[in-house]
């Protein structure tokens, strides 16, 4: 393949996103080589005038320092979206990710409570339960060969509604919505080409969620139970307490960030286990010595979430780089995990690297993942059931990938054993 050249790369144009990831990252390694911050044409949407455009913040120093000034590069002004949209509507889909101190640290403080060490000991309970049934029916012939229905997306799905006490009877609908709300560009989720109708369609699958956890938390305030619903509804710090709508935000964060970014960890750890059956080799020769490497490096390898949004709010620097107020930046997670001063040959996947470097759960500072502890312990407990009863299982065929420029996914991987 030819050297590819920063000035031909288009990070808006969805053909860039449409190609094969070894092109993506040979395109981004062309941007993380230029002096100044490439910049790039915002997408056209349907609900608002398009934008000035937005600066890619590519390297991993950069994404790192941005992330640690959020006085100077904020969430609030939408950190999900690159076009501003309109009144709350980043707040609603985004909760605590867009928003800034002091309400984020309203939010956060309210719901850190909620994971108490009691309610931690909880999330290591359900995890290795839930894992140990779903592999135990794969073992018992009951799957469809569909890795992500059968086993990656049933996890974080099971254990997030059962930790918030929601219903079976919920469990379809919930992934549904997830899926709708990170759809990207893909057409199988997403009406393509019908802008008003991708707006309902996003719009209806948030009201279901939210519907689905006000309902929940009505009975909650009345007879609490021991579910992080009721711990929720039920916290009151300092006189602060959360809303309904901030309740019903934070759960569609809570399913779309807890279900999908682990759902997409643990498919393409499959994918690049039986790519890379050396490593597999290393992991199951010192498993519990060296499965937490693994998982910090899938998730760098990977980087399910592609990028998060700041905005300036003054004339600054980056490390550098002049910034003027009002400026949009994409922290491009996908690149910072790949830059080469950091991660020496990052394309190869080591297990035994360390990798602790990474940001694919966010740079440092107030927006880091909340939800890191349970996506790590999920991933661990479920390679731990699934290569223990199944040693030789294995992608049996190239994943079906989410055609999307914010999510890494992969909507189906076949797989056997």
């Amino acid at each position: 393949m030819d050297e590819l050249r920063a000035a031909d790369v288009n990070l808006t144009d969805w053909a860039f996103w449409r190609a094969p990831h070894e092109h993506r990252h040979a395109a981004f390694a062309a941007l993380r080589g230029e002096p100044r911050l490439p910049k790039f044409e915002e997408p056209e949407v349907f609900v608002v005038p398009r934008g000035p455009g937005y600066y890619a913040v590519t390297r991993h120093a950069d994404v790192v320092e941005a992330s640690r000034r959020p006085q100077d590069f904020c969430s609030g002004r939408g950190a999900i979206s690159i076009p501003d949209m309109p009144g709350d509507m980043h707040e609603y889909f985004g909760s605590m990710i867009s928003m800034d101190d002091p309400r984020h640290a309203k939010i956060r403080r309210i719901v850190s409570r909620a994971f108490s060490p009691r309610m931690v000991q909880r999330f290591d309970e359900q995890v290795r339960t839930v894992a140990a049934r779903l592999v135990a029916g794969v073992a018992a012939g009951e799957g469809t060969g569909d890795f992500v229905a059968d086993v990656a997306a049933r996890l974080p799905l099971t254990i997030i509604c059962d930790l918030m006490g929601i219903g079976k009877e919920h469990h379809a609908a919930v992934l549904a919505a997830s899926n709708t709300i990170l759809a990207g560009n893909d057409a199988e989720f997403i009406p393509l080409g019908e802008p008003d109708r991708i707006v309902v369609a996003l719009l209806d699958a948030a009201q279901t969620l939210k519907a689905i956890v006000e309902e929940l938390a009505a009975r909650r305030r009345a007879e609490p139970a021991d579910d992080l619903t009721s711990a929720l509804v039920n916290a009151n710090i300092d006189g602060e307490a959360l809303t309904d709508q901030e309740l019903g935000s934070f759960f569609i964060l809570l399913v779309v960030a807890g279900n999908e970014t682990t759902r997409n960890a643990i498919a393409h750890g499959l994918d690049l286990f039986t790519r890379h059956p050396g490593q597999r080799e290393l992991l199951l020769a010192d498993f519990e010595g060296r499965i937490a490497g693994a998982v910090e490096e899938i998730v760098r390898y990977v980087s399910p979430v592609i990028w998060m949004r700041r905005t300036a709010t003054r004339d600054t620097t980056l490390n550098g780089h002049e910034v003027a107020a009002g400026d949009k930046l994409l922290l491009y997670y996908w690149s910072a995990n790949r830059d080469e001063s950091v991660f020496p040959e990052p394309e190869r996947f080591d297990i035994l690297r360390d990798a602790s470097g990474h940001v694919g759960f966010g740079g440092p500072g107030p927006h880091f993942c909340l939800g890191a502890h349970l996506a790590r312990r999920e991933i661990s407990v479920l390679f731990r059931e699934l290569f223990g009863r199944l040693p030789d299982v294995h992608a049996a065929g190239a994943p079906d990938r989410l055609e999307s420029a914010f999510v890494n996914g992969i909507k189906r991987l076949p797989y056997a054993y």
